[in-house]
């Protein structure tokens, strides 16, 4: 599928909608229009009956708002790239979407083994990317992670073949503080700064649009944690790398009821003020896509009465859950893993729902 998320296209689906969707719905990233909540592809087993599954949720978003979709190489093994990329070609046949309305996203950097766990893991690592050169040893670490320019180059490929795409629209390097736990700072950000060189390769040769990083502990962590992430910093690398013009534009994290951090930890250093990384992202023009929005469905039911009270005119906790996140300031477009069709139903409804007031949201007690 050749092309890319465009302003045009994003903007015409939009208008397509119509009034399905409420106009703060909507949300700008570099030109482009993007819902407020994303479908994710995370979770599930690995097999037929998941892939299908998600195959009729991925169509289902895209048809009632949702054109955000989220994935990694190592979901499910490729299984759910791959589900993906069925959803994607059975809509673009149909008439159904054009590929240039759609926001992809997805992630590399863990070793992901292809559609399940084969006999001998070591002897697939070392026949798939030792032996052809992809990567060494070395460059591993934790025994699943890497993030050399040459491997996520190989990813890359991957998962446009995985997706049927000749363009990803935002590519992560996922959860690279996993590699603090071996490297030190220094070296840390050295591997991260010729990644970005990598990816800044990338975009050129228009096998992505856009880069950033999705993680989970490093924007939530104390300035003192080893596994500590600096958006600040990030942006620097971006910079040192390609200038102002950098691509640098999307980050990742984890945001829902029970984990505020990006919200309430002000850990992120923007000149001479200290900030929550939502915040920082703002000031520093990074669009944030935030995961585990209802906690892996653990926020989906039995929410404080108190809460529901807040968040009214939604019938679920799975909704309510999900309103605070794409109701909170900074926060671009919320994501949460969809399996089904019930699934996008109930949440593809946000659509028609104006965010919660901030004032009522982050009331006192």
């Amino acid at each position: 599928m050749p092309g890319f998320a465009t302003e045009e296209g994003t903007a015409a689906y939009r208008k397509r909608i119509g009034r399905r969707a409420g106009a703060a719905h909507w949300r700008a990233c570099r030109g482009l229009t993007l819902s407020s909540v994303g479908i994710g592809t995370y979770l599930g087993r690995e097999d037929e009956a998941t892939d299908r599954a998600y195959e009729g949720a991925v169509r289902r978003a895209l048809e009632l708002g949702i054109n955000v979709v989220d994935s990694a190489v190592n979901y499910r093994h490729q299984r759910s790239e791959r589900s993906i990329g069925a959803a994607l070609r059975a809509l673009l046949s149909d008439g159904g979407i054009k590929r240039e309305e759609v926001v992809l996203a997805t992630k590399g950097g863990f070793i992901p083994f292809d559609g399940g766990v084969p006999a001998s893991p070591a002897t697939y690592f070392n026949e798939t990317f030792v032996k052809p050169g992809i990567l060494k040893p070395g460059d591993v670490v934790a025994g699943h992670h890497c993030m050399t320019p040459r491997y996520l180059a190989h990813q890359i490929d991957l998962s446009r073949a995985n997706l049927g795409v000749d363009t990803i629209d935002v590519y992560y390097v996922h959860n690279p503080e996993t590699q603090l736990s071996l490297l030190e700072r220094p070296a840390f950000l050295d591997r991260m700064r010729e990644a970005f060189r990598g990816l800044e390769e990338a975009v050129s040769e228009g096998k992505i649009r856009l880069y950033g990083v999705a993680t989970w502990d490093g924007f939530r962590r104390l300035e003192t944690a080893r596994d500590y992430l600096s958006l600040p910093e990030l942006v620097g690398l971006a910079r040192e790398v390609a200038g102002e013009r950098h691509h640098l534009g999307v980050i990742q994290l984890p945001y829902n009821l029970a984990m505020t951090e990006a919200l309430t930890l002000t850990n992120q250093k923007v000149g001479k003020a200290s900030l929550s990384v939502l915040q920082a992202a703002d000031r520093l023009g990074v669009y944030v896509m935030t995961s585990a929005s209802i906690m892996q469905g653990k926020l989906a039911r039995n929410l404080p009465a108190a809460i529901a009270q807040v968040l009214e005119g939604l019938t679920t906790d799975a909704q309510r859950a999900l309103q605070f996140v794409r109701s909170t300031p900074g926060v671009g477009t919320a994501l949460c893993g969809m399996q089904n069709v019930a699934h996008v139903d109930e949440n593809a409804a946000l659509a028609a729902v104006p965010p919660a007031p901030t004032e009522k949201l982050f009331m006192p007690g």
